[in-house]
């Protein structure tokens, strides 16, 4: 599907795309390729629309005429699923957006919503740029935000003690979904700054504010993801220090209970070894004498420690 945007949105064929007048069109694999010798889209672009791209920074093209680029587009709300992947077109008044492969037409409905509001807005193709992309950030930033309450949350488990078994599961998991989501941002800063060089010519001078305006948000973004990236390592080094205390802790019973009981175990083994001439082996009171010593070893032993604060 294609529109013209000139203060009103008005659909059109495929073959009915004008120089000149500035047209959005959101297209399938299959019909790209059918516009591909009409828009004179290089034979290695087309390749690339076959297959949706596994990297995020795919890189960016630019020929004389157009320029040529692939985006994957992560779902906020569900970081953990699928991207989606489509191609940008972009020439002279011409934007199109190639569904390699848009899993729930969510990206669809982006480029939709962003057509009708540069439509009634005096649009210019670098509007329309700016306004697409700008659609695909719109979530970032309140999951930035629910990012870094969870990290809170986190953090005081850690030092509340209550952080469970699968406590480090939980930050890999968010490790993953932020690596994820600042090579988004390294993806979409790449082909805004691309944009914004406008080495072939396809923009207005007075109206590439945009794309650098776009250009600073993104910056922003990453440099959020960063931050909660760090954020997420002193959490982690926070755990393993609460880890190794609790070690520590087990360590110090277990030698307080060593310390307590090894002196008994040495005159256990004194007193058993029953040679003839020991006389506490026939004395009336012996057995009496050892339990009354190891008592009081025992005992010595508790005071001594506490005296010292071991325990």
């Amino acid at each position: 599907m294609f529109y013209e945007l000139n203060n009103q949105l008005t659909e059109i064929d495929a073959g009915a795309v004008r120089e000149g007048v500035l047209t959005a069109g959101y297209v399938g694999r299959e019909e790209a390729a059918s516009l591909l010798e009409r828009l004179g889209l290089a034979e290695e672009n087309a390749a690339m629309l076959q297959t949706a791209s596994k990297r995020f920074r795919s890189g960016v093209q630019v020929y004389d005429d157009y320029t040529f680029t692939e985006l994957r587009v992560t779902d906020f709300e569900h970081v953990d699923e699928a991207d989606d992947c489509v191609a940008l077109f972009i020439k002279e008044n011409l934007f199109i957006v190639v569904d390699v492969e848009d899993h729930d037409a969510s990206t669809k409905r982006k480029f939709m919503d962003s057509v009708r509001r540069t439509a009634f807005k005096t649009p210019t193709l670098e509007k329309l740029i700016y306004t697409f992309l700008e659609s695909l950030i719109a979530e970032g930033t309140g999951h930035l935000e629910d990012a870094a309450l969870r990290m809170t949350e986190l953090e005081e488990a850690v030092f509340s003690g209550s952080a469970g078994k699968d406590f480090n599961f939980t930050l890999l998991k968010m490790k993953q979904d932020l690596i994820k989501m600042h090579n988004f941002y390294e993806q979409l800063l790449d082909i805004s700054t691309a944009l914004d060089e406008d080495e072939n010519s396809l923009f207005e001078s007075e109206y590439l504010r945009y794309l650098a305006n776009f250009s600073q948000k993104v910056i922003r973004l990453r440099e959020d993801v960063d931050s909660l990236s760090s954020t997420l390592s002193h959490v982690q080094d926070a755990y393993s220090a609460y880890l190794d205390l609790q070690l520590n802790r087990s360590m110090k019973v277990f030698t307080v209970m060593t310390s307590i009981f090894f002196p008994l175990t040495i005159i256990a083994g004194w007193y058993g070894m029953n040679f003839v001439n020991m006389p506490e082996l026939h004395w009336r009171f012996g057995y009496v004498y050892v339990i009354a010593l190891s008592a009081a070893v025992s005992a010595a032993l508790i005071w001594i420690g506490k005296k010292k604060k071991w325990y």
